[in-house]
Formats: C-alpha cells, structure tokens, sequence
C-alpha cells in the first residue's frame, strides 16, 4: 500500500490538471480570456488552490489550454504552403482559420494578445504568422491576390471573424464560411461569380 501511494498521487493530480484544462477551454471559448480563475476551478471542481498550484498565473493556464489549437493554426499555415498552387493555399488558409476561430472564440483573443511569459505560445504564433506571410507573398506572385493585399488585412479579417454573433455555435460557423468566401472573393485580383455559402441566421 505504501509503494503505491505516490503513484495514486501522481494520477490523481494528473487528472486534476486535465479537469482545469478541459474546463478551461470549454469557458474560454464561451467567455473568453476574462473568465474568472475561481470560476475555472469550479468548473473543473477543484478548489481554487489547486488551480493556482498547477497553474500559477491566468498566462500559464491560457497557453496550456490553447497550445494545442496554436498548433492547429501551424497545421493550418503549413497546409496552405503545402499547396502546389499558391492561391488554393490561400484559400484553404482563410476558410480553416475563420472556421477555428470562429468555434474557438478565446482562442482568437488569445492569438491577438501579447503574454510575455508565454514563450512557447509566443513561438508558434510567430511561426505561424511568418508562414502566413510567405504564403501571401507566393499568391501575389502568383497574380491572384490582389498586390495592395498585407498580413496585417488578414489580422484584420480574424478579428471582425471573431466579431460574428450567432444564435448557435453551428449558425456561427456557417456565418464564417460565408464570411470567409466573401473575403477569398474580395482578396482575389479577377474575382469570380462562386457562388456564396448559405447565409447564417444571426442574433439581431
């Protein structure tokens, strides 16, 4: 009993960790990055000081739960310079990150936000915006985006993607599709006649 006492430990904190994390991201996504710590906790249904043993500050929990959407957004980005056509990479790139942002709502605040001491976090962020930018270059390139086209339009895009208000998490993401197929259309230098996705039912 007493060799297996730390091990019962070690799962049982384990299984605390991944309780924070789980609801972490659930209430980041519905509340985004000024959910209160205390309500995280219980959420998870762990007292507050636990929380803050595992996770010190509100940095250190943000990053731990949304490093792995991070690295979504790379597999993202390195799709989309993966494409032999610079301009289906393009596309791909705003259909898929409108989308993710658009189901992961905190996860947008957190892209956009600065922690310092989030390095890991700050890392991927970097990467992915630096193949973000090479694929805009290759697409001008290319000669369908438009040349006046910048990175910072596609932060831009992300941030009013975030903006969309939809009854449902379903209807919000339908409304992102639509969004994004307007941006492709704008964005390209001979805009086509695609046709849009169907329109979302919003909240007034």
């Amino acid at each position: 009993m007493t060799e297996r006492l730390p091990q019962f430990l070690r799962s049982d904190a384990q299984d605390n960790r991944e309780r924070i994390l789980d609801a972490a991201r659930e209430l980041l996504v519905a509340e985004g990055l000024d959910v209160p710590m205390r309500e995280i906790a219980r959420h998870a249904g762990v007292a507050p000081a636990t929380l803050y043993r595992r996770f010190p500050t509100r940095e250190a929990l943000i990053t731990a739960a949304l490093t792995d959407r991070m690295r979504w957004c790379r597999a993202i980005a390195d799709e989309g310079l993966a494409e032999p056509d610079p301009w289906q990479g393009f596309r791909v790139v705003i259909e898929r990150l409108c989308e993710l942002h658009a189901q992961q709502q905190g996860f947008t605040a957190a892209f956009m936000s600065a922690f310092p001491h989030a390095l890991d976090f700050a890392a991927e962020r970097e990467y992915t915006l630096k193949s973000l930018a090479e694929l805009t270059r290759r697409a001008k390139q290319a000669g369908h985006l438009r040349p006046d086209f910048v990175l910072e339009d596609l932060i831009l895009v992300l941030m009013a993607n975030r903006g969309i208000q939809a009854a449902t998490p379903a209807a919000r993401t339908a409304a992102s599709r639509r969004f994004a197929a307007l941006i492709i259309q704008a964005a390209q230098t001979d805009p086509g006649r695609t046709p849009l996705p169907p329109v979302a039912r919003l909240l007034p």
